[in-house]
């Protein structure tokens, strides 16, 4: 594997961490919208990941992945919460609001996990960084 390699790989790990902090932010600004342009409360949304698939052969029989890539950005299908608010104009006739499904703790703790996998992303970048410009005083 060549250093521009690694640096692409990291690359798309950056992307799909960056993409997944967009989708985990857009949750936490509708964490109380109770009535979307489809008629119902906001439903969570969620990133999927998979492997990027190999174009060389001799890497596939190895199982080397080439980075990451966003297969599709899907809702959540859990229930949605109740709140009881009969003053709340989206009430049903017993008074209770359909709420998102969006959990605060679970998308903090996916925000962390987001972060701390830019974070090494990062570091990874770095350190072949650093690898090729030692290489490059071996060559001197």
């Amino acid at each position: 594997m060549n250093f521009l390699q690694s640096l692409e790989i990291s690359a798309s790990g950056l992307y799909a961490q960056r993409r997944r902090m967009d989708v985990i932010a857009s949750n936490l600004a509708n964490i109380e919208t109770t009535h979307t342009k489809k008629g119902g409360p906001y439903r969570r949304k969620m990133v999927v990941m998979s492997p990027k698939p190999v174009e060389d052969f001799n890497k596939a029989l190895t199982l080397q992945a080439e980075g990451v890539k966003i297969d599709d950005i899907v809702e959540d299908k859990s229930p949605f919460r109740k709140a009881y608010n009969p003053s709340h104009p989206d009430a049903d006739k017993n008074g209770y609001v359909l709420k998102p499904n969006v959990d605060l703790i679970v998308e903090i703790t996916n925000m962390l996990m987001a972060r701390r996998a830019f974070e090494a992303n990062i570091s990874a970048i770095k350190s072949t960084k650093q690898m090729a410009l030692k290489a490059l005083e071996i060559g001197r």
